[in-house]
């Protein structure tokens, strides 16, 4: 299937500000000079705050991470699970087309969403509110057929159920994901023929419907002001024994005991370093460096040879002033601090270290 950019795009894209501290919460997780190993979460954290991933999107992600723009367009086109065109308002349906469920009705459901939303894939609903597509086996082959619709599944359903979900999303509803015909998970429909004494009653779902009906809203554009909700057999604890409180929020479990070996280590570990200063390090003040208004006589340096600047970055920098590998070389503290209260992600200067790479470039030139 040939996966392009769609033809009318945004002007622009930014992440909400809660979204931006948790894709650079995300960059941390890798190790200096590796940030562009998070592009794939930073751009599922982008497709799940705009419902589609767009081009200023995807040049955004690239430009955090200091990628050049076609290299993070090669993984939002590679992966199938990137939606490169604009999806419904409410929710993009898709259907599993592979082997079980198309022999157990898969084809009424594609029929539903040409009745309801749109003859052809990828194409908006006259509302704008729904999006379809046929995928390849989603691994609910016992629950045949099925859908999902954002991170949740709807199974053993019929034509006349799935048309029913979509009336009730349409009305600002949101379905109850899960089986569909009474089934707690995916027992045989005639009953139980093993594990006969487990108890479903102690939960009114299974696992994943359950934690979908706790977060309450399912379709939900991400802006990274959701709070996590740890479900009962996430705690180690039996459902009945835990009341979920009414802000939605579940005290930390109690911290588990560390083995005495590994109580010893850390004490080792603690011993064998200086003791910390007591004194708190006082925050430096920003000072503007020394700027120019164009490159030298000799032409600006390719400021990309430093590992974590790309091109975006490299014309943030040049609009500052900076067009050379010693200007960089030279900066102090307290100039790295202005030139980072200036760049979208902070602390990138000093994690790749652009002070040192900047002065060895320098020497070369």
């Amino acid at each position: 299937m040939l996966r392009r950019l769609y033809h009318e795009q945004p002007e622009s894209f930014a992440f909400t500000a809660e979204n931006q501290k948790w894709a650079e919460a995300q960059i941390t997780k890798y190790p200096a000079g590796r940030a562009q190993s998070a592009v794939i979460p930073l751009l599922w954290r982008a497709q799940e705050q705009e419902g589609w991933l767009t081009r200023p999107a995807i040049e955004y992600v690239a430009d955090m991470l200091g990628m050049a723009h076609i290299r993070a367009f090669e993984v939002a086109s590679f992966y199938f699970m990137f939606q490169l065109t604009p999806t419904g308002s409410i929710a993009h349906v898709q259907i599993c087309g592979t082997l079980s469920c198309m022999i157990c009705g898969a084809e009424d459901l594609i029929k539903v969403c040409q009745e309801q939303i749109a003859e052809k894939p990828f194409t908006l609903s006259e509302d704008g509110a729904f999006t379809w597509e046929e995928v390849e086996c989603l691994g609910a082959c016992a629950n045949a057929p099925m859908i999902q619709i954002g991170k949740d599944y709807y199974e053993d359903l019929t034509a006349d159920r799935f048309a029913e979900i979509l009336a009730e999303l349409r009305a600002g509803k949101v379905p109850v994901p899960g089986p569909q015909n009474g089934r707690f998970a995916s027992e045989p429909l005639s009953g139980l023929t093993s594990l006969k004494d487990f108890d479903s009653g102690k939960t009114k779902y299974n696992a994943s419907a359950q934690l979908a009906v706790d977060l309450g809203e399912t379709v939900k554009r991400i802006d990274g002001t959701e709070v996590p909700i740890l479900t009962p057999w996430m705690k180690g604890k039996d459902a009945s024994d835990v009341a979920a409180p009414a802000n939605g929020k579940v005290a930390d479990p109690a911290p588990v005991a560390k083995p005495a070996h590994a109580q010893k280590a850390e004490a080792d570990a603690k011993a064998a370093k200086p003791a910390a200063k007591a004194e708190a390090v006082a925050e430096v003040d920003e000072a503007e460096p020394e700027v120019l208004t164009a490159a030298r006589s000799e032409g600006a340096d390719d400021l990309k040879k430093i590992s974590g600047v790309g091109p975006k970055l490299e014309q943030t920098l040049n609009e500052l002033g900076f067009f050379h590998f010693d200007q960089i070389a030279k900066w102090t503290e307290a100039e790295i601090q202005w030139v980072d209260n200036r760049l979208k992600f902070k602390g990138r200067i000093t994690r790749d270290d652009w002070i040192g790479q900047a002065a060895e470039l320098a020497k070369k030139d």
